[in-house]
């Protein structure tokens, strides 16, 4: 599914907002951005007449094996450790503009979000990512600077 009128179409179209949101447009957008699950519509999990299509979108939706909360993926096997995805994040320069920010080796790595750990880059400190959290941003800096492809989001 690459958008909330596909997830739409799948969802009872009821609007009786047993899941907190207003129609089932909206939870279809709240999907598409993580907020909500399959399982908070109680018609589309309860109702035997949507069994397919909740089961279609519990595999849409389940989690990635090895994402993160972010929704970041490391594929190691890949990586070789250049380090673009380090310095082209924009936390990661926000939060060591001297260390980072410069091109420098990282001062202040207790905030980075991806560091580079025995040749392979490493995620962590997740809750600085700009995926993350209530304001979340679809930021792709890491990705599209990564030579190998070794970085993805899910």
């Amino acid at each position: 599914m690459t958008n909330a009128m596909e997830l739409y179409q799948m969802l009872p179209k009821t609007n009786c907002k047993k899941c907190g949101k207003t129609s089932c447009m909206a939870f279809a957008v709240a999907l598409m951005a993580r907020e909500l699950t399959p399982e908070d519509c109680p018609p589309l999990k309860e109702e035997s007449k949507y069994r397919e299509n909740y089961e279609k979108l519990k595999e849409i939706f389940k989690p990635s094996e090895g994402a993160t909360e972010t929704g970041l993926i490391v594929h190691e096997d890949l990586c070789f450790g250049c380090g673009n995805c380090v310095v082209a994040c924009p936390p990661n320069v926000a939060n060591d503009p001297y260390g980072v920010g410069s091109g420098n080796a990282p001062r202040n790595v207790n905030k980075l979000v991806l560091t580079i750990e025995d040749g392979i880059v490493k995620a962590q400190n997740l809750e600085e990512c700009r995926r993350f959290g209530k304001n979340k941003i679809l930021c792709n800096g890491c990705i599209v600077t990564c030579p190998v492809e070794a970085i993805e989001f899910v």
